[in-house]
């Protein structure tokens, strides 16, 4: 299985990215990037997962269940956090756009039949990890923690021009309770101005298959079915975004991590670092309208 995707080419269906666990090799997770033009509409059967439907570019209406919701959404990744909506699976949904734009479903297999409903972007936690030029700002949207859902834990993290992130290199590919989870995980990629960034992935044992080094740029994706995974490179000039999707099937929904031990002390030097004046984005400081 290609675990790197450029743009385009995992499309399917009017999809500009179709990911799913047939697609994937794996069970829980999925990833859908729909753009809509000006007007456009779509109408999606969410069968045996949920999903959360968040606006990356524009604003959206969805209808399920009988009910409608307006998602104020934003003009874009870098411009602050945005609102979403939460569909249950076993349901119809659909999307209208009257200024066109470009949304993510990002998506679980899952059990439990949950509510329809909106996730305020005032609600989103903003928080920033790491330090110096490993700092890093996550919004933490579908969080463990954060958002109910069955399977589903979905995030963005925002890396400035020069930055690495998702590091020290750490995985989540075994079950250990109240240490590691398992959990596929879903890469998708916005760079600003349409530059570069890379992505690495590497086996973390002898089961492992994953392995990838990729110069990335928007609209690529990167899927980590187990293995060691950072950096993730913002080169100088070009601030980079990603979505990260994450599911699996331990019994609690949790985002347990390991630190590679090879590169773990560097966690250790951040108390020493300066922040980072350009964290957090100054767009993320209160919710967009």
């Amino acid at each position: 299985m290609k675990l790197h995707l450029p743009d385009g080419t995992a499309a399917r269906d009017g999809y500009r990215c179709w990911i799913d666990p047939a697609t994937a090799g794996w069970d829980r997770s999925s990833l859908r990037i729909l753009d809509l033009p000006p007007g456009g509409a779509r109408t999606l059967d969410t069968d045996d997962s949920e999903w959360i439907l968040l606006p990356l570019s524009g604003a959206a209406a969805v209808e399920c269940d009988g009910e409608r919701l307006e998602l104020h959404g934003r003009p874009d990744v870098f411009t602050g956090v945005s609102d979403f909506a939460y569909l249950p699976r076993d349901a119809r949904a659909t999307v209208t756009s009257s200024g066109g734009g470009r949304f993510a479903l990002a998506g679980a297999r899952c059990e439990r039949r949950l509510p329809f409903r909106h996730g305020p972007a005032a609600g989103v936690p903003v928080e920033v990890r790491g330090a110096g030029r490993a700092a890093r700002q996550v919004n933490n949207f579908c969080a463990a923690d954060v958002f109910e859902a069955d399977r589903l834990i979905a995030v963005e993290v925002l890396t400035p021009a020069g930055n690495w992130s998702s590091f020290p290199p750490h995985k989540h590919d075994r079950h250990r309770p109240g240490l590691e989870s398992q959990l596929e995980e879903i890469y998708w990629f916005t760079v600003e101005r349409g530059g570069p960034a890379y992505h690495r992935v590497r086996p973390s044992g002898p089961h492992s298959r994953s392995d990838v080094l990729a110069e990335v740029r928007t609209g690529d994706a990167v899927l980590v079915p187990d293995g060691w995974h950072g950096p993730t490179m913002a080169v100088p000039g070009y601030h980079l975004y990603y979505l990260n999707v994450m599911a699996g099937p331990d019994p609690e929904r949790a985002w347990l991590i390991c630190d590679d031990p090879d590169h773990a002390w560097v966690r250790d030097t951040w108390a020493d670092e300066p922040a980072d004046p350009r964290l957090p984005f100054p767009a993320a400081k209160g919710p967009q309208r």
